[in-house]
């Protein structure tokens, strides 16, 4: 494949180098460029060539650099490609239990190995080829993020309805032969794969280690909108708190025997069964933060540190009504006791999620119509939402209701809080966001 360079940085080795904007760029170091992958792996190096071809001529430059530093082109869009899409049906897929009439972008279901390198997307395997294969390896891709669901055969094949999903343990075998290094889900349905299955998947992937990083167990999401799909019963407050108490055992074993605990279980685990978090120190370097896994205890000591660094002892009185999802609201509403400052007083009132079902807890998941709809009579001087219930562009929440509509809507100014303890602490004692 080739790019057009559209922009040589000023005074960087490509512009010593005389290369110029509309250069087509056409192979480095004699290989070519796919992807990005490709592009940042290759000139990664301290010595290659470059070909490129400008008005038709062929061109060659070799470049010595140090391999830390950047070459200085910007190339067209030509090199980023479109993220590969999912081949399986997963019995607990999240995006077959949407509603219809959303938005094209919810509906994407990705499975791109790039993705989960560059921004830690999981991926299941199913869709690499051999040629794919040996691009990871030969790239030294690492860390890849895997969602294993099972590694029994059947089992792996029936979750994900796929003929071609019951090779992953020979996949992750290859992977680890090659050095390289992965953190691995296992998304739990009851009477699917949890029980003897969970266990077997937790010792074949320790079997794994020190390839295989870390394991988050993570239970399912099911929304209202399940009709036609496989039958799933949720966790309850009694069999989370059976999980837990079967993997904490686990866990010190492994840690004897692997120097970590290996097995991480969910944040939603534990506000589901009312048990108390792990510490700080048992979470070791959190592996798994943005799968959930101990945001919850990272958001508390952010907390704990901001009101020491910023101490507010006491503001003028004022009311906050802080809404949020029904699984962290008995925890959210802790915090608030514990640390509002004198003459704050807040208020957690846990959003029911009628537009997913009631059985989607957490706070990303709670649209502007919910939202509007159980907040239109509080009475208070201040509400207060996580910045996670809006896309990141800050203007439209899940159902497609407007930030600037839901404000409108609602009887008190709306405060959006940065998922961070820091921001929360900021919040409730009335600073002004950095």
């Amino acid at each position: 494949m080739s790019s057009a360079i559209t922009h040589v940085q000023k005074g960087s080795i490509a512009a010593r180098l005389g290369l110029k904007a509309g250069d087509v760029l056409e192979k480095i170091a004699g290989e070519p460029v796919i992807d990005q992958i490709d592009y940042q792996a290759l000139t990664a190096r301290e010595s290659f060539t470059i070909d490129i071809t400008r008005d038709n001529k062929p061109l060659s430059f070799r470049v010595r650099k140090e391999d830390w530093e950047p070459l200085g082109v910007t190339l067209d869009q030509s090199i980023v490609s479109r993220p590969r899409s999912c081949r399986n049906h997963c019995v607990f897929c999240f995006i077959d239990q949407m509603p219809p009439g959303m938005r094209d972008t919810l509906y994407i279901k990705d499975d791109d190995w790039r993705l989960s390198l560059m921004m830690g997307n999981f991926i299941t395997m199913t869709n690499i080829s051999d040629s794919e294969m040996d691009r990871i390896i030969r790239r030294k891709v690492s860390p890849l993020y895997i969602s294993v669901q099972a590694t029994d055969p059947e089992t792996r094949v029936k979750m994900l309805r796929n003929p071609h999903a019951g090779d992953i343990m020979d996949k992750l075998r290859l992977l680890k032969d090659n050095g390289i290094r992965f953190h691995c889900q296992l998304v739990l349905c009851p009477g699917w794969n949890d029980g003897d299955i969970l266990l077997k998947s937790i010792n074949d992937l320790r079997s794994l280690a020190p390839a295989a990083c870390s394991i988050a167990l993570v239970p399912v999401g099911l929304t209202k909108h399940r009709e036609g799909l496989a039958r799933i019963t949720p966790y309850t407050r009694e069999s989370a708190a059976e999980l837990i108490r079967m993997i904490q055992p686990m866990q010190q074993r492994f840690l004897k025997e692997l120097g970590t605990r290996f097995v991480f279980l969910a944040d939603e685990f534990f506000c589901l069964s009312g048990l108390p978090l792990p510490t700080d120190e048992e979470y070791e370097d959190y592996p798994q933060i943005e799968n959930g896994v101990g945001m919850l205890r990272m958001f508390e000591t952010d907390l704990r540190y901001a009101a020491e660094d910023y101490p507010v002892e006491e503001t003028a009185p004022r009311s906050i009504v802080i809404a949020c999802g029904t699984s962290i609201a008995e925890q959210m509403q802790r915090w608030c006791d514990q640390f509002a400052p004198k003459g704050t007083k807040v208020r957690v009132v846990p959003i029911i999620n009628h537009f997913f079902g009631e059985s989607v807890t957490v706070t990303g998941l709670i649209t502007g119509g919910d939202l509007v709809t159980q907040l239109h009579n509080v009475q208070c001087d201040e509400i207060q939402i996580c910045r996670n219930m809006i896309r990141n562009e800050g203007d439209l929440f899940l159902d497609d209701m407007t930030l600037e509509d839901v404000r409108k809507a609602l009887p008190a100014p709306l405060r959006i809080v940065e998922n961070t303890g820091e921001g929360f602490w900021r919040a409730i004692s009335g600073m002004e966001d950095n």
